[in-house]
């Protein structure tokens, strides 16, 4: 994996929840473009059937890249625990030199109805996404903000996040994993703007894949296989490693200029997601508005519009290769 004339050669990354699925095809495909990964997913070696020691999904990654030889180190910590979240980025800098890349995908899902979820069920959500995303692009920024100012100029700083179409399309049975993945958008459109004078860019990927963590999401949807999806070579559709070029790419210097945008990406396709705009504007003929006044502009507008037409954007699902 390792090599100069690589897009990412010299450069170190951080890949949250890279154990398995999506964070695994990322970190994997970090490694082959050239990085040094650490590997980071919460979790710590277990047994085997036998009563053997086990690896830690983490140390499992790091020894495929490795293998393939990559250089990678693991991290076992919660990144939604601040000061794990402070070690993680220092175990990048002291073992690398440097952090250039940071892509955030740790998460969890506790579904149910909004009038059915519990408060443990919404906290833990919230938690593990959107405050993880916080923690570490915490932490990746200060860095990224020292070495500018000590370097007198730009650097080299890359983040991807992840967010997810529950947010776009609007979820019924996942309001807390919509509304972290709604807030990880602010945070990333945010981030973005307040760290391009330092050469950072902020991204988010609205992925859609198979893994452990949507086993029961994708359940009744089959796999496709070689000829169902034109050029797939097999790959199933919802494939992660349909998603972790996109990744690649964005962690990149071809992607320099690509900063504050929203993807959504998965069998073979990548969309981007064009920014709210302006429907409809009133203003009031006095000093201010009165409940009558708005009666009078906003019932007739909305009273012809389907009432399932919201600000969720629901044939964002309907998007696919093709």
């Amino acid at each position: 994996m390792a090599g100069q004339g690589l897009p990412l050669s010299g450069r170190a990354a951080i890949v949250t929840g890279a154990g398995r699925g999506l964070g695994r095809a990322e970190a994997l495909e970090l490694a082959r473009l050239g990085a040094d990964v650490v590997v980071n997913d919460f979790g710590q070696p277990g047994r085997d059937g036998s009563g053997e020691a086990s690896a830690a999904p983490a140390e499992e990654v790091v020894a495929e890249i490795r293998a393939a030889g990559g250089q990678a180190v693991a991290h076992l910590g919660d990144v939604a625990d601040f000061e794990q979240a402070r070690a993680l980025v220092r175990l990048a800098v002291d073992t690398y030199g440097s952090l250039d890349i940071l892509v955030n995908n740790a998460g969890i899902l506790r579904d149910r109805m909004v009038f059915s979820m519990t408060e443990d069920e919404w906290d833990s959500v919230i938690r593990v996404h959107l405050k993880g995303h916080f923690n570490t692009t915490h932490f990746a920024a200060a860095y990224w903000r020292e070495r500018s100012k000590a370097a007198g100029g730009p650097v080299y700083g890359r983040i991807v996040n992840t967010s997810s179409e529950a947010f776009l399309a609007g979820s019924a049975g996942q309001p807390n994993y919509a509304a972290a993945k709604g807030g990880i958008v602010g945070l990333t459109t945010s981030t973005a703007l307040g760290l391009s004078k330092y050469g950072v860019t902020a991204n988010a990927i609205c992925p859609r894949a198979r893994t452990r963590m949507t086993a029961d999401v994708f359940a009744g949807i089959p796999a496709t296989g070689a000829g169902e999806v034109p050029g797939d070579g097999g790959i199933d559709a919802l494939a992660p490693e349909h998603v972790s070029p996109l990744v690649g790419y964005l962690a990149s210097p071809s992607a320099a200029k690509v900063n504050g945008q929203v993807f959504v990406v998965h069998g073979g396709m990548v969309a981007i997601v064009e920014r709210p705009r302006v429907a409809a504007k009133f203003d009031t003929a006095k000093e201010v508005f009165s409940h009558g006044e708005l009666d009078e502009l906003l019932t007739p507008y909305y009273a012809e519009r389907r009432p399932d037409e919201t600000f969720a954007a629901a044939e964002i699902l309907g998007l696919k290769r093709g």
